[in-house]
């Protein structure tokens, strides 16, 4: 009792405290890449076909998005402690049915559930820990903490693929609950409670109603668009109604006591220049973990390991340069730092839109390291460049926006691409199968397979089977030769807001001005670090 007594006591009950919520943000990040090279495995045992697998991706990343801020706001109001252990069990107990899953409609619902408790759990994190420490040593454990996050992401690939290969896909979830136990654990014995009494007691329900029916209308819209057909009544009417919803969001913000996005934000052109680099950013970078995973499995031969351990060279070069590019930054200004980031991501995007089937893994390590020290150099002068636009009373609903908008980026990336992956591998297909006697239904079939290995159709000869294989490898490296395409423009017009909107150095930044009608700024808060709500999010 007594060695339990000195470890609980006040002199080191901020490092355990620390330990509890470094735990919980390494489970939370690592489920943002740890799935990506289990994809073909979940592909064969579900039988699912790539929509499905962009939405086992998208239904994570869609709702940690739009309750982001809410997660924080509930934090503040009733205890960042309470907050935190429900979004910690929520998450956990997703992971659990996850692992289960029978198909791929449960491991989908499963995967929004993790992401309703990452959302409730990551925005209490840094204000439990700026609260646990004093100013002195706060910067080593919010540097701690950062330095968690970028490891989880660097091995994610790596778990995912040696878990996948060595035991079973669903691995990758049941890993997360003795993980989460712990975490509930240590935050119960460690972590004193806390919470913002300056804050009111409202939640804008309403808000977070309406954006997310938007974007998930829109999502849907994009990721069934080829199956039920671009110009077909559903299509249509799901992109009216999450333009209306979106435009009814808009007015909602305007006129709520505490909106999820506060626009009058976006009258900074540094923070404008900042949200729109920062979804550019994640748009590509999750677009391209998505079929790159699939590519080097289904293409290259890989296994999953062997593909998650050719991740490493591009989230190394982003641990490397995201610390040094924050330096830089601070020197020269983020704006030349971000220009010269999104020219190099560009680069890379458009040597992977080059990739033919006969290539090796040799052909694609260069843009891999291109992406990396692309995203390294701009990230850090990305959040500077946001942070630094708003007054510190604005600080944590800005750091929200900006973590919302990383998210959403993710989620329509992979969303829009695969849509025009789908498309293109399609027009491959009806090319490359002509005149071979394969039916209607057979080509569906072999369509349904591109992202599982090698294509196969019951009822063909030898022969014809041989030839589908080369069409489907073929449709594959077509479909993902356009996407790239589609990808080198969204991040060449990345570089143009950088280098339009984004301040240099020393040059003065716009003026927050807080909408008509508005509550006047809360007394600034020893407790909300300037990125509270912040998700580090590569």
């Amino acid at each position: 009792m007594t060695r339990i007594t000195d470890l609980i006591n006040d002199e080191n009950r901020r490092w355990w405290t620390l330990g509890a919520m470094c735990l919980a943000l390494f489970m939370v990040m690592l489920d943002n890449t740890v799935v990506n090279v289990a994809l073909p495995s979940i592909q064969r045992d579900l039988d699912t076909s790539i929509s499905g697998l962009e939405w086992i991706v998208n239904g994570y990343t869609l709702s940690f998005a739009v309750l982001l801020a809410v997660g924080g706001r509930l934090g503040d109001i009733f205890g960042r402690r309470r907050m935190f252990i429900f979004g910690v069990i929520v998450f956990t107990l997703a992971s659990t049915t996850g692992g289960f899953a029978p198909d791929n409609f449960s491991l989908v619902a499963s995967r929004v559930l993790q992401g309703v408790g990452a959302a409730f759990m990551m925005p209490g994190t840094l204000s439990i820990i700026t609260n646990a420490f004093p100013p002195a040593e706060r910067g080593k454990a919010i540097g701690t903490w950062a330095g968690v996050s970028a490891l989880a992401l660097a091995i994610g690939p790596v778990l995912g693929g040696f878990l996948t290969e060595q035991v079973s896909w669903r691995a990758i979830f049941f890993i997360n609950l003795p993980v989460g136990v712990i975490a509930v654990a240590a935050a119960l014995l460690f972590v004193k409670e806390s919470r913002d009494y300056t804050v009111g007691r409202d939640v804008d329900v309403l808000g977070v109603s309406v954006l997310t029916l938007s974007l998930t209308g829109f999502v849907l819209a994009l990721i069934e668009g080829n199956s039920w057909g671009w110009g077909s009544p559903a299509i249509l009417a799901l992109v009216a109604a999450s333009v209306v919803l979106f435009i009814a969001f808009i007015f909602i913000e305007q006129r709520v006591k505490a909106p999820i996005i506060e626009f009058g934000l976006f009258r900074s052109r540094n923070f404008i220049g900042a949200v729109t680099v920062a979804f550019i950013i994640t748009f590509s970078m999750m677009g391209v973990f998505f079929f790159l995973a699939l590519y080097m499995q289904n293409i290259l031969g890989y296994s999953a390991l062997e593909a998650g351990v050719r991740f490493l060279p591009t989230t190394l070069v982003i641990m490397v340069l995201s610390p040094l590019s924050g330096r830089l930054s601070d020197r020269i200004g983020p704006r030349w730092p971000i220009v010269g980031g999104m020219i190099l991501i560009t680069i890379s995007l458009y040597i992977f839109s080059t990739i033919e089937v006969g290539d090796t893994f040799s052909h694609i390590l260069p843009p891999f390291i291109l992406l990396g020290a692309g995203i390294g150099l701009t990230m850090s002068p990305m959040s500077t460049a946001a942070m630094n636009a708003v007054t510190k009373t604005k600080a944590g609903v800005a750091s929200g926006v900006l973590s919302m908008f990383r998210m959403v980026g993710g989620t329509f990336g992979v969303a829009a691409l695969g849509a025009l992956f789908q498309n293109q591998a399609k027009v491959s297909l009806d090319d490359s199968l002509s005149g071979l006697g394969i039916t209607a239904s057979q080509r569906t079939d072999l369509a349904h397979q591109l992202t599982g290995g090698v294509p196969h159709v019951d009822g063909v000869s030898q022969a014809q089977a041989a030839k589908l294989s080369v069409a489907g490898h073929d449709a594959f490296v077509y479909g993902f030769s356009h996407a790239m395409t589609m990808s080198v423009g969204v991040a060449a017009f990345g570089v143009l807001i950088a280098f339009l909107l984004i301040r240099g150095h020393g040059e003065s930044l716009d003026e927050e001005i807080i909408p008509a009608g508005r509550e006047t700024a809360a007394p600034e808060r020893d407790d909300a670090p300037a990125n509270e709500v912040g998700v580090p999010v590569a």
